[in-house]
């Protein structure tokens, strides 16, 4: 009765906070997407008038959540952040601030775009599994900070592959044997670093190929370490056919400067 449409318009557009308040609380209660957006509709007027009142915790809470039910997720993730702050002793705290952290990984975009609110979401999440290590919510956001480090992984390992690709076009391989250095170096547990090992051979084998006559033996045997270094890893690795037919290139080409400096 309290939820019926006249009530609620009657109540929407009153002055009876306490009234805004329990109509706010039972349709909230109701659990569906309809529901929650009238709720809202109330909360709205009611969150300044009850700021500092008992009743605040749970409004502001409800509050939170309301938009994250509503996949709201930017204003969620802000609306709990402020609820940890305001109410650090909460029995709802721990929620708050998994559902906080939730919301930044439900606004990372696809790993093709900008990545600054994966980042966000990572952060918080590994701040949430830091402060709360028993959470019932500590398995589940493990799996999460996963999924967005492979997110990551994936836009390096394509930059660096980008980079690679561009190179084969303008001659400047530089840049990609860094980017395969960088992702090496930042992702040691990545999927993709097999990728990266071999594709910093490939890049510095063709940088020999492109290069003035003066540096191409120097910079072959450069190609030659980074295939060691792949073995190193992955003497059975899913890229190692690939990677010797390259050290036989490479090193059918150093022959030649063996043989020159035999017959000096």
């Amino acid at each position: 009765m309290l939820t019926s449409c006249g009530n609620y318009q009657r109540v929407l557009k009153g002055d009876d906070n306490a009234a805004k308040f329990k109509v706010a609380d039972s349709l909230y209660q109701l659990d569906s997407k309809g529901k929650y957006r009238k709720a809202l509709k109330l909360m709205e007027q009611i969150v300044p008038v009850y700021r500092g009142k008992p009743q605040a915790e749970k409004l502001m809470f409800m509050y939170a959540n309301t938009f994250y039910e509503l996949e709201d997720y930017f204003l969620a993730g802000y609306q709990f952040e402020r609820f940890e702050t305001s109410y650090p002793k909460s029995d709802s705290v721990e929620v708050a601030a998994y559902k906080s952290a939730k919301s930044y990984y439900e606004l990372s975009p696809r790993y093709s775009l900008e990545q600054k609110d994966t980042y966000k979401g990572l952060e918080k999440l590994q701040v949430f599994v830091n402060k709360y290590p028993n959470s019932q919510y500590r398995e589940e956001a493990n799996v999460l900070v996963k999924e967005l480090r492979e997110k990551l992984e994936k836009k390096d390992i394509e930059v660096a592959d980008q980079y690679l690709l561009i190179a084969n076009q303008v001659g400047s391989y530089k840049p990609a044997i860094e980017s395969y250095e960088n992702f090496i170096s930042d992702h040691p547990g990545s999927i993709y670093r097999e990728d990266a090992f071999y594709g910093r051979i490939d890049a510095a084998y063709n940088r020999a190929l492109s290069s003035v006559p003066q540096v191409v033996e120097e910079r072959l045997i450069t190609a030659k370490g980074y295939y060691n270094q792949y073995i190193k890893y992955y003497k059975v690795g899913a890229r190692r056919e690939d990677a010797d037919a390259l050290l036989l290139e490479i090193n059918k080409r150093l022959s030649v400067y063996e043989v020159t400096t035999t017959e000096n």
